[in-house]
């Protein structure tokens, strides 16, 4: 039985340097971009991209799979400040915002995502943020600041909705209007 060999440091390093230039190369020029402009400014051989991207779609899932990593390492951050005694809705919000900034930033992803219908190809790393956000609502409820009603479901939905096109003081808007209706003090339960 053989045991299969780690991948060699300077596969690594393309690998990273790709799924840079991609998501560089797609913020810019959109996601039509070639795959020729991302090899090119990643400083890889085109043949280099497709041996570990065969398909654009897999490159873009790539792309998707590590912000989805690094949003599950946030809201897993939020949640251990909350375990540590931070307020969880001052944290649930704070999570919102920086996602919806990130967002907006890197809108290789949200463009990406939305054109070729890839999705992340880490499912755990869904689940850990899943998980990690599901628990900062439980805290809220605890404390009794976050409605009874809310959902990770709900927190998904203000992801998608958020006004990621629109500037900072739009962004910092929205989040102050959508606030409230993730506490108990904006609105009663609903019969």
């Amino acid at each position: 039985m053989s045991q299969a060999r780690a991948p060699r440091a300077d596969a690594v390093r393309n690998r990273k340097r790709i799924l840079v230039a991609a998501g560089e190369q797609i913020t810019a020029h959109g996601p039509d971009v070639g795959m020729d402009e991302i090899a090119a400014a990643a400083g890889v051989a085109v043949g280099t991209l497709y041996r570990h991207f065969p398909t654009k779609t897999d490159l873009v899932a790539a792309v998707v799979a590590e912000y989805v990593a690094h949003v599950a390492d946030d809201a897993e951050a939020a949640l251990a400040r909350v375990t540590a005694g931070e307020h969880p809705l001052d944290e649930l919000t704070a999570f919102l915002g920086r996602v919806v900034e990130q967002s907006a930033t890197d809108r290789a992803v949200k463009a990406a995502a939305q054109t070729l219908g890839a999705q992340p190809g880490n499912r755990a790393d869904e689940d850990r943020a899943g998980s990690a956000v599901a628990a900062l609502i439980r805290a809220g409820q605890s404390d009794g600041d976050v409605h009874p009603d809310v959902t990770v479901n709900d927190i998904y939905l203000l992801f998608s909705t958020a006004p990621t096109d629109q500037p900072p003081t739009a962004r910092a808007r929205w989040l102050t209007l959508v606030t409230p209706g993730l506490t108990t003090q904006a609105r009663q339960a609903e019969s």
